[in-house]
């Protein structure tokens, strides 16, 4: 049974017996001494608040004594010495309730390193003189020779020395597609083998790879993250010596003006400073402030963001730089055929036919997208097609010879092909029969919400920051139609990481912002592959794709955005800003009432319950306020954002 389950158990099982209890003490008081309910109501007290009296004491010996438990002790313990054990247990109900609705908003703890070790070769299959031998990935020594073969990860950055091939390098970079290796090249460990087999001779240290890398990454940055602190505990830092000093003055001073030697006068005053330590229980704040994060964090989840808790919502609430992976969550982490440049005499439907007919073979996600783009035509049947490494396809569709690949591959065949110079994404040039028939560009098509999402964002006055594994044309052409404000390529995972710590240490430094940027802002980061965790651990609000992005990377993120389209990000701005607007309105609006409250009660004029009556009713116009962060409404422009998608 899990610890939040256990704990409303509790407080439903104390809640019942309180409430039995309290409605037979009011009809029975007199059939029973004093000192029986005390017991009863005592026993109560302790089931509901062991926990607070506990972790009281541990603070207290440990030399933090004014925060919100010793509150919670003193104000509820000086309710028992004057005999009002009803309100007591009252008090410390409400504040379990509290309690409970902030341990549930926060939710389970984040496995990011365990999912990650997915991506962690167990083994590394050497060749040494006696043979291959299989052993752990750690044990193998700088300039041994690995084999790897299809399906297999490579255990270790290091250098092909015989095969070619491809390697899907998608967990590393996060873009999907394919490198083509041969010998002499370099290979990072944590790539998978796509084809035939390969050799590499071990450049580094295992514990130097990049795989074992991203995993200390991961690490190291949930380490370094800052937790959000409690505003109840910083409040209570202030608010719980004031009150506590307050009191004790209201205890000894009057009695030593009025009258020192006359006992009656120190019950009176004594009676008002335990009323005081009462009144002073900020019940209201405890319930509500967890409520109004609950709400928001309610609220989101109904449009498809899951926020892991309050303080993830406040922390966006007031973030005024957005970093963004490209591929899967600019783009649409596919390829499609994004244009098609005919030679003269050719058309569209001719060009788009014969290739399909020549990749319909391959599985490769570049012929998988040619295919794609001639759905609708009826390509010729491929009579037979072979792969050249590093080139493209020779096929034989009918009686035509037909060849698909790169310009290496059109000069070795003598083909004069025109070079496509203006496409920055995957160029295939096509030519039959030795004669050039024209090319195809390919690319990772920008998701339909992204450009408006971010516009959205930068009127907000948010600035938005690319970041990207893939090569800088690529880059620049994703980053020109969404309009960021800037982008950086060709960055490994540990570099992503440098970039966001560089914005970090920037966020709170000179430089002229939009007036409408949030003061103290913070840095939030959207990514969905493997290779983004350790930077949604670092950033200081990490965004995870929930529909496409991979395991780790939703559970290293802070929120999760269920249907991947950016312009959740908007909405959830919205309803962390109006959230945190929610929490100041039942703080100020507490304080205010609590102010007065025990000015009455120092006075004389406020009874016990008089005092929990106020301290119960401003809890229920905070919680009822709270309640309202539950509704958000699209604008018409959220609308448009949300639906361009």
């Amino acid at each position: 049974m899990t610890s939040n389950r256990k704990n409303l158990i509790r407080i439903i099982v104390s809640a019942a017996a309180f409430i039995a209890v309290f409605v037979t003490h009011i009809f029975t008081e007199n059939l029973a001494p004093w000192w029986a309910w005390f017991i009863v109501f005592a026993a109560i007290y302790i089931v509901i608040g062991y926990d607070v009296l506990i972790l009281a004491a541990k603070n207290i010996a440990h030399g933090k004594i004014f925060d919100e438990n010793f509150l919670m002790i003193a104000a509820t313990v000086g309710a028992f010495a004057i005999l009002e054990y009803t309100e007591a247990v009252a008090v410390m109900l409400f504040y379990q309730v509290g309690e409970f609705f902030q341990s549930y908003a926060v939710g389970r703890s984040r496995r990011s390193i365990a999912a990650l070790m997915d991506i962690c070769p167990e083994t590394a299959c050497v060749l040494t003189e006696d043979g291959e031998k299989t052993v752990d990935p750690s044990e193998v020594e700088i300039g041994s020779t690995v084999i790897v073969r299809a399906g297999e990860r490579v255990p270790i950055d290091g250098t092909v020395t015989e095969g070619s091939g491809l390697l899907d390098c998608s967990a590393l970079t996060g873009e999907s597609a394919p490198v083509s290796v041969e010998a002499g090249d370099a290979v990072l460990s944590g790539s998978i083998n796509k084809s035939d087999v390969l050799r590499i001779r071990t450049e580094k240290p295992y514990s130097d790879s990049t795989v074992s890398k991203i995993l200390e990454l991961v690490e190291n940055a949930s380490s370094k993250k800052a937790k959000s602190e409690n505003f109840i505990t910083r409040f209570a830092a202030i608010y719980t010596p004031a009150v506590v000093g307050l009191a004790v003055i209201l205890a000894v001073l009057p009695p030593l003006i009025i009258g020192y030697n006359v006992p009656s006068v120190w019950t009176d005053w004594v009676t008002r400073a335990l009323t005081f330590l009462v009144v002073s229980c900020p019940c209201a704040l405890v319930i509500s402030v967890p409520m109004s994060f609950f709400g928001g964090i309610g609220a989101a989840s109904k449009h498809g963001i899951l926020v892991k808790g309050g303080n993830y919502l406040e922390l966006l609430g007031k973030t005024d730089t957005v970093v963004l992976d490209k591929t899967g969550t600019v783009t649409k982490g596919s390829f499609e055929v994004v244009n098609v440049f005919c030679a003269d005499g050719v058309t569209r439907e001719e060009l788009l036919e014969t290739a399909a007919a020549a990749e319909s073979f391959s599985l490769h996600p570049v012929a998988r997208s040619i295919v794609a783009a001639a759905d609708g035509f009826v390509p010729r049947p491929c009579a037979s097609a072979r792969e050249i490494a590093g080139r493209g396809v020779c096929a034989r569709v009918g009686d035509d010879e037909i060849l698909c690949g790169n310009l290496l591959l059109m000069a070795e065949n003598n083909v004069e092909a025109q070079a496509a110079d203006e496409a920055v994404g995957t160029v295939v040039y096509v030519a039959v029969n030795g004669k050039f028939a024209g090319a195809l560009e390919i690319a990772d098509a920008v998701k339909e919400d992204s450009a408006s999402a971010l516009a959205e964002l930068r009127s907000q006055g948010v600035k938005t920051v690319m970041l990207t594994g893939d090569n800088r044309a690529a880059a620049e052409r994703v980053a020109a139609a969404v309009g960021v404000d800037e982008f950086r390529a060709e960055l490994l995972p540990d570099q992503k990481v440098e970039a966001v710590e560089d914005l970090l240490a920037k966020r709170s430094g000179g430089g002229k912002r939009n007036r409408n940027a949030a003061v103290g802002g913070s840095v939030a980061f959207v990514g969905d592959g493997i290779n983004d965790a350790p930077v949604l651990s670092r950033a200081d609000v990490g965004i995870a794709m929930g529909g496409i992005g991979s395991d780790a990377a939703i559970e290293a993120a802070d929120i999760v955005l269920m249907n991947d389209k950016l312009s959740q990000i908007v909405l959830a701005r919205k309803i962390a800003k109006k959230t945190v607007g929610i929490v100041r309105q039942n703080i100020v609006f507490a304080l205010l009432v609590k102010v007065a409250v025990l000015v009455l009660a120092a006075c004389g004029i406020a009874n016990m319950w008089l005092a929990v009556f106020a301290d119960v009713g401003v809890a229920v116009l905070a919680i009822l306020n709270a309640m309202r962060a539950l509704k958000v409404k699209k604008t018409a422009s959220e609308v448009h954002v949300g639906q361009s998608g």
